[in-house]
């Protein structure tokens, strides 16, 4: 699975987003267990769904409940299981807070939390004082107070918590994380990411127009436009930074030796959601009147205390391709996602001169996509997904920390709060906490060789 065709082929899957089913041999290559994990999901909507389908073909886990608030959603949910010749699990959903019966439940040792984002930390939270080892989709808070509540909690009750950030096992992603250990790019500078993805077809979505030509949001909306869209109706900040921020983290060692210190955020007017509900329902419709708040384009820049600079970008209101826009410079070379394309000092073809990216992420491809290429494709997101949940499920059985923590989790998502202060305040740099008390200087930096897989 090392191979040219195989590798451009997961990289153009990953660049487009696309989450394919997982087929029979998904779980061949993994280990079986007498005391398989109980896992419990708290929401089965899409992302919800993924997760399950995933977990049906590992021979180490099994599914012992599940919630969901949308009764066809559940419906799903149990066919799939059904089918897979699985267990019934126990369905909770009567209310939004039944979620809290399931983790009542004594077989249910962990969960993973896929629901719209207000809920992300209330659940996280529930289940940490339940006992549970717990994995939250992302972004993984939504406020300050909410950061510190994920931190605060897993420091009171020695539950452990991974924020299911999948991006950051991405093949080229780990290549470069490859090359960044290797020291190819010299000392680390200056990073570029984000998350810049035309999602107006997701925000609005009455289910009765094709796919993507709804101009419907909130109760009248289906899936993600009855809860995304709202965000962007009264809240001006980069709502979702953790798809581009979390790899640069990884490789930048963000509290492990290194942390975020500083962030100043800028905001351009919004017009393309208002732009959009005019093309798709005209300017009569009711929802052309609204003034919405989020910016188009917003772009934060971090500072970290180890003197390299971070630019995050969210741009999901305009027409664009996909792009996480990713960029790692240091002192030797350089990096960059678009275009597919490197230069190193002294190593590249010809100074001051592109090369193809491809030959060398190829010759950089991480161990573990070495080992697990073919067990990882076909779970979604160009394989990167079997690599979260791996991770999670590892850590879970042996109930030890996740390489994605609860520091993680607080850190990357705090960019939302405050960029939103620092857009409000004409970009005043604003300070990030340290989650970890003093605790980044000897924490180690990230080893996913080891434990996890």
């Amino acid at each position: 699975m090392g191979n040219r065709r195989i590798f451009m082929k997961q990289s153009a899957l990953v660049g487009a987003g696309i989450a394919i089913s997982p087929h029979l041999s998904f779980a061949g290559n993994l280990e079986g267990s007498d005391n398989p994990l109980k896992i419990g999901l708290i929401g089965v909507g899409l992302r919800g769904t993924n997760h399950l389908q995933n977990i049906l073909y590992r021979n180490d886990c099994v599914i012992t409940a599940i919630c969901d608030i949308d009764e066809r959603r559940n419906g799903i949910a149990l066919d799939l299981i059904q089918k897979a010749g699985m267990p019934k699990p126990k369905v909770f959903g009567k209310d939004e807070y039944d979620y809290r019966n399931l983790l009542d439940l004594q077989e249910v040792e962990a969960v993973i939390i896929a629901t719209p984002w207000l809920w992300h930390t209330r659940m996280a939270v529930d289940a940490m004082k339940a006992g549970k080892f717990t994995g939250v989709e992302v972004s993984a808070a939504n406020t300050m107070e909410e950061c510190w509540d994920l931190v605060n909690t897993h420091e009171e009750t020695g539950s452990h918590l991974m924020i299911l950030e999948n991006v950051c096992y991405r093949r080229d992603i780990m290549a470069v994380l490859n090359m960044v250990r290797q020291n190819l790019f010299g000392e680390l500078l200056h990073f570029r990411c984000g998350y810049q993805h035309d999602l107006r077809f997701v925000k609005f979505n009455d289910g009765k127009t094709p796919y993507g030509r709804g101009a419907e949001f909130g109760e009248k909306g289906i899936s993600e436009s009855a809860w995304r869209t709202q965000h962007s109706l009264l809240r001006n900040a980069d709502v979702y930074p953790t798809h581009g921020l979390g790899p640069i983290a990884v490789m930048s060692n963000i509290n492990r030796g290194n942390r975020l210190m500083r962030i100043s955020s800028m905001a351009t007017k919004g017009v393309g959601l208002h732009n959009y509900i005019v093309k798709v329902g005209g300017e009569k419709h009711p929802n052309a009147k609204l003034k919405f708040k989020q910016g188009d384009i917003i772009t934060s820049m971090i500072e970290t205390y180890n003197g390299e600079t971070i630019i995050v970008t969210h741009d999901c209101n305009s027409p664009r391709p996909y792009s996480l826009g990713f960029r790692v410079q240091g002192s030797e070379g350089i990096w960059e996602v678009d275009g597919n394309r490197i230069y190193i000092e002294d190593k590249t073809e010809k100074p001051h001169q592109w090369d193809e990216a491809t030959k060398w992420l190829e010759q950089y491809d991480h161990p573990l996509w070495k080992k697990y290429a073919e067990t990882a494709e076909g779970s979604g997101h160009g394989g990167m997904d079997f690599f979260v949940l791996q991770a999670f499920v590892e850590s879970a059985k042996k109930n030890i920390a996740p390489p994605l923590d609860a520091y993680d989790a607080a850190a990357w998502s705090a960019v939302t709060p405050l960029s939103e202060v620092s857009i409000a305040n004409g970009g005043e740099v604003q300070d990030f906490p340290d989650f970890t008390r003093g605790n980044w200087v000897k924490r180690l930096p990230y080893n996913w060789m080891k434990d996890h897989y």
